[in-house]
């Protein structure tokens, strides 16, 4: 069972940015792009480092470690030392906030 969760309000978000969020003890990416909203996992699946603290460039985030890089819009990985796909998660806004959608 999935269920949408409210994790923050659009606008603190800025444009090609990535903010965390933290939930039942899981961390969270969310990205804006181009008034579009993703989310993912928020460590980085070769060191575990919090991708918040990388760069967005279009649609990729590049870890802050090492630099490797995802897609953020299915969490494919576009470059070394990544080769493991980031977890990524339904999206929307509503109201001026971002909700995204993990399991119960």
């Amino acid at each position: 069972m999935t269920q949408w969760i409210d994790a923050t309000a659009f606008d603190e978000i800025d444009d090609e940015d990535v903010v965390r969020f933290d939930h039942a003890g899981r961390t969270f990416a969310i990205y804006r792009v181009e008034d579009a909203v993703y989310a993912s996992d928020g460590l980085c699946t070769h060191e575990h480092v919090h991708l918040c603290d990388g760069l967005v460039i279009g649609h990729v985030i590049e870890c802050p470690k090492h630099n490797g890089r995802f897609d953020v819009r299915d969490g494919r990985p576009l470059s070394a030392p990544v080769c493991e796909r980031l977890k990524t998660y339904p999206a929307k806004v509503e109201d001026g906030r971002v909700f995204i959608e993990i399991e119960a």
